[in-house]
């Protein structure tokens, strides 16, 4: 029995007249009465009574249409769920985002808009420091990292949104308290720097170290620090000071104090998205493009990838 014949069927038990439901069809009157006949052979049953202004269905025709409807709807939902599968407009994906990364405006926009784009893919959310999101990505236990790092082996990363760097500063420090809205680098050669991100060898550690290399120091590093918030809590109770995305400023936390950094050379960062090269996943390749056409709007980075 092929879904052709139940197609014509629930044609006919619908219209209750074969002419109407060849019409319906796109089909002649008389292969359809055939092909009736046909299945009413195959499953030894009488479906339709034939009556001088059409059919009308038997008890058994009856209850194989209800049989009949179901299947074709299963059918009809299998079909449509496999091509917007294909389309990526279901499924799932895991985005990674670094524990800065939730303050740029950029990052909540981009998964909002993706989420109202594609209301039926599961998407979640894991954050972790950098070097972890990208052995994350690596290893495939996530889909793409929205993260402070230029470059990761092995992987596709794409630049989306630049940031300048900004000094955390304890409230009652000189600086802080300074008129001045913004600071040389020059200006904190003699300050303890807060250590945060050592273990990803890359991101904020490695930008302090360049930012403060270029200004023609090498910086005295302090007490480390793996989490965000526990790094500005050092700061705050004077231990020293630190480099960060000028958009952690929303973070207002007591006892710390956010200076623009000026100077030719004033250090900044760009947050990128990886993930793994050749990727398959529609719904992973949908969020990708989202996010570098929502970037290249903003007409502040190229489209050109970083690797």
């Amino acid at each position: 029995m092929e879904l052709r014949q139940l197609r014509y069927f629930i044609a006919v038990a619908e219209e209750g007249h074969i002419t109407r439901a060849a019409d319906r069809l796109g089909i002649q009157q008389p292969p359809l009465s055939r092909l009736i006949k046909a299945l009413e052979n195959d499953l030894d049953v009488r479906l339709f009574v034939r009556k001088p202004r059409g059919v009308e269905l038997t008890e058994a025709g009856l209850a194989f249409y209800r049989e009949a409807t179901q299947l074709i709807a299963s059918v009809d939902n299998a079909v449509e769920t496999t091509r917007s599968t294909a389309r990526g407009e279901r499924g799932r994906i895991c985005v990674g985002v670094s524990p800065t990364g939730p303050f740029v405006p950029f990052v909540p926009e981009v998964i909002r808009t993706f989420r109202r784009t594609f209301p039926n893919v599961n998407l979640s959310l894991e954050e972790r420091l950098s070097s972890e999101l990208v052995e994350l990505v690596r290893n495939g236990r996530i889909d793409v990292a929205l993260l402070w790092t230029p470059r990761a082996e092995g992987l596709a990363s794409f630049p989306l949104v630049d940031d300048p760097l900004v000094v955390a500063l304890p409230s009652e420090h000189p600086l802080a308290q300074s008129s001045d809205k913004a600071i040389s680098v020059k200006a904190l050669a003699g300050e303890t720097f807060i250590v945060y991100g050592r273990k990803d060898g890359f991101g904020l550690y490695a930008a302090t170290i360049v930012a403060c290399r270029t200004a023609g120091f090498s910086p005295r590093f302090g007490q480390e620090s793996a989490r965000l918030a526990s790094a500005l809590n050092l700061v705050a109770v004077g231990l020293g000071v630190f480099f960060v995305p000028s958009s952690v400023q929303r973070i207002d936390m007591q006892g710390v104090t956010y200076k623009l950094l000026k100077g030719p050379n004033a250090p900044r960062s760009t947050l990128n998205i990886v993930c793994r090269r050749n990727e398959l996943s529609t719904v992973v390749n949908n969020f990708v493009g989202m996010a570098r056409k929502a970037a290249r709007q903003r007409g502040r980075l190229p489209a050109k990838p970083d690797s």
